[in-house]
C-alpha cells in the first residue's frame, strides 16, 4: 500500500496532474473553556489548526466538520470571525458540514462558512441565549446555614443562588441576554442574507430543527455529508486532509507543555476534580438537550 501511494504520487508529479485538496477542520464539543483542564473549543486552541488549513498547498476549500451544542458566545464569535478573516485573506471558500448537532454557538460557527450542509437528521438552529441555574435560599434556612457575603459594589453579588431572586437583577440579566441575542441574529442575517425563508420571529426564537426543516427555513444550503458533497464538487479524486493542531502524539498525550500530569490527589487536586465533575455535568446538560 505504501509502495502504491508513493508510485501514485510520483505519477502525479510527472504528469503534472495533482488531485485537488480540501482541508478538513473538526470543530467538535462544547464551545468555551470548561472545568479545570479548560476543555472545549476556544480560539486559542483552534488558531493554529485554522492557519494550517488555509495555508495548505493546493487547497481548494476548507471544510468545517461541526458537532457542537454551543457554549460561549464570545468564543463562538471569535472562532467564526477568524475563519472569515482567513477565508478572505487567502480567497479560499469555506463549507460547513453539520454532523449530529450545530445548535446555538455551534450554528454560529456554521455561519462562518459560505455554504452549510447537514444530514437530514442533524439538529440545527437554537438561535437564542440561555442562562440557567438553581436557587437554594429556603434549603440553607432549613439546614441552619447562614450565608455571609461581603461586597464592594451594590450589584456585585447579584443573582446569588443562595439569596432570594431580585427583580432588578433579573431585568438586568434579560437586557444582557437581549444584547447578545441581537449580536447572534446579526451574524445570521449577514451570513445567510436572502437565503433565509421564514420570519425572524420564527427563526430567532431559540427553536431547533432537523436538517430537512432547516433546509426549508434557509438555515442550511443542502442535505449531504462531506465525502459525498466534496467529491461531487471537486471530483472523485479529491483529497480530504484532516488538519490537526501540529503537535506530536506524545505532546497531545502529555499536554501542550509536555509536562507530566499531576496526580489527582496532590495538593489542590481534589478541588480540581470537583470542578471537573461540575464542568462535565454542564457539558452533559448542553448535549442532552439535543439527543433523543
Amino acid at each position: 500500500m505504501q509502495f502504491m501511494s508513493a508510485f501514485t504520487w510520483i505519477s502525479e508529479c510527472v504528469s503534472g496532474k495533482r488531485p485537488p485538496v480540501v482541508a478538513v477542520v473538526r470543530l467538535s464539543g462544547v464551545i468555551g473553556g470548561f472545568g479545570p483542564l479548560r476543555r472545549g473549543l476556544t480560539l486559542a486552541k483552534q488558531a493554529t489548526t485554522l492557519e494550517r488549513a488555509f495555508k495548505m498547498k493546493r487547497v481548494k476549500a476548507v471544510a468545517l466538520a461541526i458537532n457542537s451544542p454551543g457554549g460561549s458566545p464570545v468564543q463562538s464569535a471569535l472562532i467564526a470571525r477568524r475563519i472569515r478573516a482567513l477565508a478572505d485573506d487567502h480567497s479560499v471558500p469555506v463549507l460547513a458540514f453539520v454532523e449530529d448537532v450545530a445548535a446555538s454557538g455551534g450554528y454560529w460557527l456554521a455561519t462562518a462558512a459560505d455554504e452549510i450542509f447537514a444530514d437530514a437528521n442533524s439538529i440545527v438552529g437554537s438561535i437564542g441565549v440561555v442562562s440557567a441555574g438553581f436557587g437554594f435560599p429556603e434549603a440553607i434556612k432549613r439546614l441552619g446555614i447562614e450565608r455571609r457575603v461581603h461586597v464592594a459594589g451594590e450589584h456585585k453579588a447579584s443573582l446569588d443562588p443562595f439569596q432570594p431572586e431580585c427583580a432588578e437583577d433579573v431585568t438586568h440579566l434579560h437586557g444582557l441576554q437581549a444584547e447578545i441575542h441581537e449580536n447572534f441574529r446579526r451574524q445570521v442575517r449577514e451570513r445567510r442574507g436572502t437565503r433565509l425563508n421564514a420570519p425572524e420571529e420564527d427563526l430567532f426564537n431559540g427553536r431547533f430543527w432537523a436538517g430537512t426543516t432547516a433546509l426549508d427555513l434557509g438555515l442550511i444550503d443542502g442535505i449531504g455529508d462531506a465525502h459525498s458533497v466534496l467529491r461531487e464538487r471537486y471530483g472523485m479524486d479529491v483529497k480530504l486532509r484532516v488538519i490537526g493542531d501540529g503537535r506530536r502524539w506524545w505532546q497531545r498525550r502529555l499536554g501542550s507543555s509536555g509536562a507530566r500530569d499531576a496526580s489527582p490527589w496532590e495538593t489542590g487536586e481534589k478541588e480540581r476534580i470537583a470542578d471537573g465533575l461540575i464542568g462535565a455535568i454542564g457539558e452533559w446538560m448542553l448535549w442532552s438537550r439535543y439527543t433523543s
